[in-house]
């Protein structure tokens, strides 16, 4: 049964787009576009789809969650201290000398942080490594989630890791390609072109689910459809929309790795607390 309503997760993905642009624009640096369009995807993957414990992140039956465009960052600490792994108020160390919180995420600093990524394309190897030694063990069924940039397919490692997790049938992988179309230099079918992605993981022996990865009810359900496939792994291509909720923000890849200052933030939570002018806000 689901824990929330969709009402409810909304809400929630709102506020999660809220503290990124704070922490941001304290930060002064760090990516606004990738995170604000996963916003939906991370509240639906903490609130209603991972199992999982905030007052245990050792949980030995819990699911892994990796993130492998690790530059994405912010939004998984904002779902983490919303879902209670650590008080929202640490968002504002984000970048800071000697935080638990950079830019990058790293593994031994954050309870609840699985590994540490920085190279882009290294998350599905990782990922194929865990489930080769769940199997191994013959450990308890978990489920093994991916979080992957679109970007970052440009790497030559991801098709070594998907030609491997087909090979094996590793079934508890379920991977999420954020479809948002474009990377640090522009659109990715400009910089290199992904083609036909859905028939290209197929090639690779993967079942494979398109979505619009804003749909926090459609997150859900593809999810649950992957977890019903168990003779090969799963990718659910989720499009996006790049620093989703921010109309000055949305589509434009020049946001992909730049802050607001505070005046751009200032608009950019002004539109999301009024859903783009359509409600009053309190704080006005």
């Amino acid at each position: 049964m689901p824990k929330h309503t969709v009402d409810q997760l909304e809400t929630i993905s709102t506020q999660i787009r809220e503290d990124i642009i704070r922490m941001l624009e304290h930060a002064g640096s760090g990516h606004s576009a990738g995170p604000l369009g996963l916003a939906d995807i991370f509240t639906a993957l903490y609130y209603e789809i991972l199992k999982h414990d905030p007052k245990n992140p050792d949980w030995d039956e819990r699911d892994i969650l990796l993130l492998s465009n690790g530059h994405c960052v912010p939004v998984r600490y904002a779902t983490m201290a919303n879902v209670g792994y650590f008080p929202r108020k640490e968002l504002m160390t984000l970048r800071k000398l000697g935080s638990r919180l950079q830019g990058h995420p790293e593994r031994t600093r954050l309870p609840g942080m699985e590994t540490t990524s920085g190279p882009l394309g290294c998350g599905l190897s990782q990922a194929c490594g865990m489930s080769l030694a769940m199997r191994m063990d013959q450990t308890k069924k978990r489920w093994i989630y991916v979080v992957m940039g679109d970007g970052e397919l440009d790497e030559g490692n991801v098709w070594e890791a998907a030609m491997l997790a087909g090979k094996e049938k590793l079934g508890n992988i379920i991977g999420i390609i954020d479809r948002n179309n474009i990377q640090i230099d522009g659109p990715t079918e400009h910089v290199m072109p992904l083609g036909d992605l859905k028939a290209k993981w197929e090639a690779f022996g993967w079942h494979v689910i398109e979505i619009n990865g804003n749909d926090i009810e459609a997150v859900i359900d593809a999810a649950a459809m992957g977890r019903a496939v168990v003779d090969k792994p799963v990718m659910i291509i989720a499009y996006t929309i790049p620093g989703k909720g921010v109309d000055f923000m949305e589509y434009d890849f020049h946001w992909h790795g730049a802050p607001p200052n505070h005046e751009q933030a200032k608009a950019a939570l002004h539109e999301l607390r009024t859903l783009g002018g359509k409600i009053r806000s309190e704080h006005e």
